[in-house]
């Protein structure tokens, strides 16, 4: 799942979600759907954090860039 795209990813979440909001998930595979969930919310967190990074390494680096 490592390697899902973050819009993949939310797609996906999107769709549990909808699923769960809309009582078309059996109770018998509720727990593993909401397990699915909480991995997707953890990965996408992890993409959006790693990306606030780079951006922030990147214009620290402009910034230097330009003092010198």
């Amino acid at each position: 799942m490592a390697d899902l795209k973050y819009s993949k990813a939310v797609e996906r979440l999107e769709d549990i979600i909808g699923k769960i909001e809309n009582e078309e998930i059996d109770i018998d595979e509720l727990s593993d759907k909401v397990k699915e969930a909480v991995s997707l919310i953890r990965l996408c967190k992890g993409k959006i954090e790693k990306a606030e990074l780079e951006v922030k390494d990147i214009v620290e680096g402009f910034a230097t860039d330009k003092k010198e």
